[in-house]
């Protein structure tokens, strides 16, 4: 039987597993004019591999405002609200390939499929369940749990590690040059996906260690993820 050492899959969600077709934006601009009765399409704040509390601060400081942390936990609530009415039958899709990767995933005894989204833990619970994705991941690091995504993919391998699984066994998978980044800063590696809104070749200068125009053909994936983990 093959030798396959252990392995923990780290999932971006937003461009990389699913596209809700730009329900975030809406929601947050929704739930900002809920919360702070200011109208605003955001389409000058940047989303794309941020956190949420990242996107958030941004929006507070565009319009000179502050808000108390029982505040911000009710502009979380609202903006889940939104997203859960926004997410209508239709709308948005799994990407290409992740079905199977995520079965095929499973299918190895000794690999874990976990989360490392900048999305907080109930915006993510939203998303992940409208698209039948919930419930597929053994654990995961979310947008309120680290200032900013490096932290964040620090933490994500930590709790890796607590069962005894070291950095380098770590597969980060994202679609922006920030999931490159913190998988470096997390002592992971780096799979970047060309399918959401940073094109193949600005992902190929940060130098992922594998870069994809999608997640089909789990195969060569796969094998990589195995030749990677003998190596080790």
């Amino acid at each position: 039987m093959p030798f396959d050492p252990r392995l923990v899959w780290l999932f971006d969600i937003d461009g990389t597993l699913i596209h809700t077709d730009g329900a975030a934006r809406q929601a947050f601009s929704a739930a900002l004019h809920t919360r702070l009765g200011v109208a605003d399409d955001l389409r000058d704040i940047a989303f794309a591999g941020r956190t949420d509390p990242l996107i958030l601060a941004d929006i507070l400081r565009k319009h000179g405002r502050a808000l108390p942390p029982d505040q911000v936990a009710l502009f979380w609530q609202a903006a889940c609200r939104e997203m859960e009415g926004l997410l209508t039958p239709g709308r948005g899709r799994v990407l290409p390939g992740v079905e199977d990767l995520l079965s095929r995933i499973a299918a190895e005894p000794r690999w874990v499929r976990a989360l490392l989204t900048g999305n907080t833990t109930a915006m993510a619970r939203v998303k992940l369940g409208h698209f039948g994705l919930a419930g597929r991941f053994a654990f995961g690091a979310f947008g309120e749990e680290a200032p900013d995504r490096n932290r964040l993919a620090r933490l994500a391998v930590a709790r890796a590690g607590a069962s005894g699984v070291p950095p380098k066994r770590c597969v980060v998978v994202g679609d922006t040059e920030l999931d490159i980044e913190c998988a470096r800063a997390a002592g992971a590696r780096a799979v970047a996906v060309a399918t959401g809104v940073r094109r193949r070749h600005e992902l190929e200068a940060h130098a992922p260690d594998l870069l994809l125009d999608d997640l089909t053909g789990a195969d060569a994936l796969l094998e990589w993820a195995r030749v990677g983990a003998r190596q080790d």
